[in-house]
């Protein structure tokens, strides 16, 4: 029976990481996976969806630009360029990682690093059994378990989701053209960001089944309120406080019914597709935690202490930890994971200062807390916003949509709370302000930083003397594009007076 001091099961981006810095660490490490290394961070997830909202944006530019130069012909591609792109985008990624796994695997030592291929399942919390797809059987033995299986969308028995014409996100990769119309329900980050790229098009037709008042409801009204915008100038149909009574396959298409809490009358509309995006769910069952006696959170989460299960040598990264299903997520608490059951001194993993992003119309980047969930902890604070439109960078782009909101600590230390920035760049901008809570600093750091010009970083400068009271823009004079002001205990009064 061939040993190691770590298997990994799962070889996702947390998976991945779990084993590559176990491999720094001078163990030897048996990565199991039973499809195709990445996981959902290349198939049918992250980069997939990001890489055709990329071209989306190409396109619906390009669009816009003919339409108003009245040009006789529109600008449209197929769905299979689209495809063509994508598959591109997976190409690069699969093939950077399989040849990494195949030399490292090739020039590790004494076992240092082997790959499996297969499905495995534990035997004890020692022993797994790795079963390929040829049906060929073996046991390994590990000292340590990192379980990185990942997750699945999740799906309501009430629907008959075939990923064919009612879809998840797994089976967008397997559409044979543009839907001519489309209804997407839940409102969340990937419901909203699919919405965002077929409106980008311009070729579907797209609903989208909102139970709330309002998209997003995580995420603060202002970002809620600019993303319906630029969603129904794009020709979404937002069905805002709507309840989904029943959706089946009829004639080949969807057909759905809504009831309003608001009173309307229930209504039934016809489309080509639909999209469930109401969640995932981590893929953990059956793999033989039930029988170690690990348990499970009612939401089926692996039951965990920083990462470690109540079996001392088990741990668990990624999605089934419990925190955001998110790439960058992921990796962290593989890498902390490899650290801590190998003995290295590490602090309590913190997911206060991580980063995300969302990519809607315009990108939405985030660290920290917003200023709802500030207010729901009752926490006096500051609060800065400063639009585009001030940014020279943005005017140059003549993109001047967007917003920077910074909340940082009601005192004269001023340490970041949380930030949300709108708009171009908005993934970029954020991460000097992450870095300066992940440090414990003052945000006042960054008013003599000299930032590069033009750029739209300097928008975070302008934003931070603003809250010093030496801002070059006065906040008095610019009523419409900035605000400045402090809360405590529910009552908000202007920062300063100019």
């Amino acid at each position: 029976m061939d040993k190691y001091d770590l298997c990994v099961i799962g070889g996702g981006p947390s998976g991945y990481a779990t084993a590559m810095r176990a491999i720094d660490l001078g163990k030897s490490v048996c990565l199991v996976e039973k499809n195709k290394i990445g996981g959902a961070g290349i198939y049918d997830g992250a980069l997939t969806s990001k890489t055709m909202w990329e071209f989306s944006k190409k396109v619906q530019a390009a669009r816009r630009s003919f339409e108003k130069r009245e040009m006789l012909q529109s600008f449209d591609v197929s769905w299979q360029e689209v495809q063509n792109v994508v598959d591109r985008a997976i190409f690069d990624r699969k093939q950077q990682l399989s040849t990494h796994l195949k030399i490292l695997q090739k020039e590790a030592s004494e076992k240092l690093f082997v790959h499996e291929r297969g499905f495995a399942k534990l035997l004890n919390n020692h022993e797994i059994l790795i079963e390929s797809s040829k049906k060929e059987v073996k046991t390994i033995w590990a000292d340590k378990i990192a379980i990185a299986t990942g997750s699945v969308p999740r799906k309501l028995p009430s629907i008959p989701i075939d990923e064919k014409i009612i879809l998840t996100s797994d089976g967008i990769s397997k559409l044979e053209d543009y839907p001519k119309s489309l209804v997407v329900l839940g409102a969340g980050v990937i419901g909203c960001e699919f919405a965002t790229i077929f409106s980008n098009f311009g070729i579907t037709k797209v609903n989208v089944i909102d139970r709330a008042d309002r998209i997003l409801p995580f995420e603060d009204e202002d970002i809620a309120t600019m993303v319906t915008q630029n969603l129904e100038k794009n020709g979404v149909t937002v069905h805002k406080n709507s309840r989904l009574v029943r959706m089946e396959i009829i004639d080949g298409e969807v057909e759905y019914e809504l009831s309003y809490s608001n009173g309307d009358p229930n209504e039934v509309i016809r489309v080509e597709k639909a999209l469930i995006s109401i969640g995932r769910v981590p893929n953990v069952k059956n793999i033989g935690l039930e029988e170690l006696g690990i348990k499970f959170t009612d939401r089926g989460i692996v039951e965990n202490n920083d990462g470690q299960t109540s079996v001392d040598n088990i741990f668990v990264v990624g999605d089934a930890s419990g925190h955001a299903a998110l790439v960058n997520v992921g990796e962290v608490e593989g890498r902390h994971a490899a650290k801590k059951m190998f003995g290295v001194k590490t602090k309590l993993l913190r997911y206060d200062y991580i980063s995300t992003i969302m990519f809607l119309n315009p990108e939405v980047a985030g660290v920290g807390m917003n200023e709802q969930q500030v207010r729901e902890k009752g926490i006096p604070y500051r609060l800065v916003k400063i639009n585009y439109s001030l940014i020279a960078r943005a005017i140059a782009m003549r993109q001047t949509e967007g917003f920077f909101k910074i909340i940082v600590t009601d005192d004269d230390k001023m340490k970041v709370l949380g930030m949300r920035a709108v708009g171009e760049h908005a993934s970029s901008a954020i991460q000097t302000v992450a870095l300066l809570m992940l440090k414990d600093v003052s945000i006042t750091v960054l008013a003599d930083l000299v930032h590069p010009h033009p750029s739209i970083i300097e928008g975070i400068q302008e934003a931070v003397r603003m809250l010093m009271g030496i801002s070059t823009y006065k906040a008095s004079v610019f009523k419409d594009q900035v605000q400045c002001y402090k809360c405590v205990d529910g009552v908000c009064t202007p920062l300063r007076e100019y």
